[in-house]
């Protein structure tokens, strides 16, 4: 059903933001390892099924621009590319739509409750919101029951009637004679979709469809720690359900803004810092930006380019544990391009006290110190 659907990202393995040769690399590999003709578990042939389905909807601008908009709704059941207006009142499963095409030898009767289908919402956060958490209003755009018939499709003061195809049973059996005796085939009926109920004068607000676009205003509370692409769940907030089943959720993925300065390399917040040759030379007492605010830090005498200095717990708050990261300020020496006559003479004598020997790189630089200091949140 719509509702039990895996989200067609996750299905590829792929992030929102993946590109077309991203989303085609990843549908080629997986195809390769379920293709039935080549894997031969049972649940293989599935697999196979929902990987083409994912990507034949990713694949596509218009419908992965849907999809990202409002889920599942969108792209399944008899739902076209016009919005919520196009949405018909099944949301079929596979297995549905297996039966409407080849039949079957079992009957399915009325059909049942239905959960309503997942829905997406991006939301973007700025740097410090997703540091520390923060409170807001966002507005949905969904399918809801329709307020004038109330998800009955049928016009106020009026009623939907039983089926006279099926007599309400919401299917159809049709018996074939063949040499080897009768069969009797059972579908979907195609006058009420196995509703077991048609609508002689359907609603004017809904056209019959039971469901409406709607505009809801949710409240979400997003944690501190948040990061790209974590997704928030808000159960029951989804499209409403069918037939009398519980609505589905709604699915909130978070995208966070580039700070102006500050980095993030997993619960570490990075800054980089450029100080004078003095400051190196002689060490400092500055005051440094962090998330929490103005920090002051000591510079050493004899800093080198690349060192690093660490602020313990004044990183990003851990998402599911207690504690923070840590700030993590790596210093750049900066050597002036152009000089006053001043400063030429001071530096002249400075050289001449320092010599001109020249010593070659050790075997470990700055940049080893920064792995040392970083760990595994360090790339090269």
């Amino acid at each position: 059903m719509a509702g039990t659907k895996r989200d067609y990202y996750e299905v590829l393995g792929v992030p929102q933001s993946a590109s077309r040769d991203d989303l085609k690399k990843a549908y080629r590999k997986l195809a390769r390892q379920y293709h039935p003709d080549v894997n031969k578990e049972a649940a293989a042939a599935e697999q196979f099924k929902e990987i083409n389905e994912a990507y034949e909807v990713l694949s596509d601008e218009d419908k992965r621009a849907a999809y990202d908009r409002f889920g599942h709704a969108a792209v399944s059941g008899n739902a076209g590319m016009g919005g919520f207006n196009d949405f018909s009142a099944g949301f079929g499963s596979m297995a549905d739509i297996f039966e409407e095409f080849f039949g079957g030898g079992r009957g399915r009767g009325r059909r049942g409750p239905r959960p309503g289908a997942d829905l997406r919402y991006n939301l973007t956060l700025e740097f410090d919101e997703a540091v520390f958490g923060i409170e807001k209003d966002i507005d949905v755009r969904r399918p809801g029951i329709c307020p004038s018939c109330v998800g009955s499709g049928a016009e106020p003061g009026t009623s939907p009637t039983r089926c006279s195809s099926c007599k309400g049973s919401g299917e159809v059996r049709r018996v074939q004679n063949s040499l080897l005796g009768q069969f009797v085939n059972v579908s979907t009926c195609p006058t009420c979709q196995g509703s077991g109920e048609t609508i002689p004068n359907p609603c004017k607000t809904c056209h019959g469809r039971k469901q409406v676009e709607e505009i809801k205003t949710l409240n979400i509370k997003v944690p501190a720690g948040v990061d790209n692409d974590t997704q928030i769940r808000l159960t029951g907030e989804g499209a409403p359900g069918l037939f009398g089943g519980p609505p589905g959720n709604l699915y909130i993925n978070i995208n966070i803004r580039k700070h102006p300065f500050f980095q993030r390399r997993g619960d570490d917040v990075l800054l980089d810092l450029e100080i004078n040759v003095a400051q190196a030379a002689l060490g400092d007492e500055i005051t440094i930006p962090t998330v929490d605010g103005p920090a002051a830090l000591t510079i050493p005498a004899g800093t080198q380019s690349g060192e690093v200095f660490r602020l313990s717990g004044r990183g990003v708050p851990h998402l599911r544990r207690a504690g923070r990261g840590d700030h993590l300020t790596i210093v750049q020496v900066v050597i002036p391009k152009k000089l006053s006559k001043e400063q030429k003479e001071l530096f002249t004598q400075l050289g001449q006290t320092l010599g001109k020997e020249v010593v070659p790189q050790r075997e470990r630089g700055f940049l080893d110190s920064l792995k040392d200091a970083l760990g595994d949140v360090f790339r090269i």
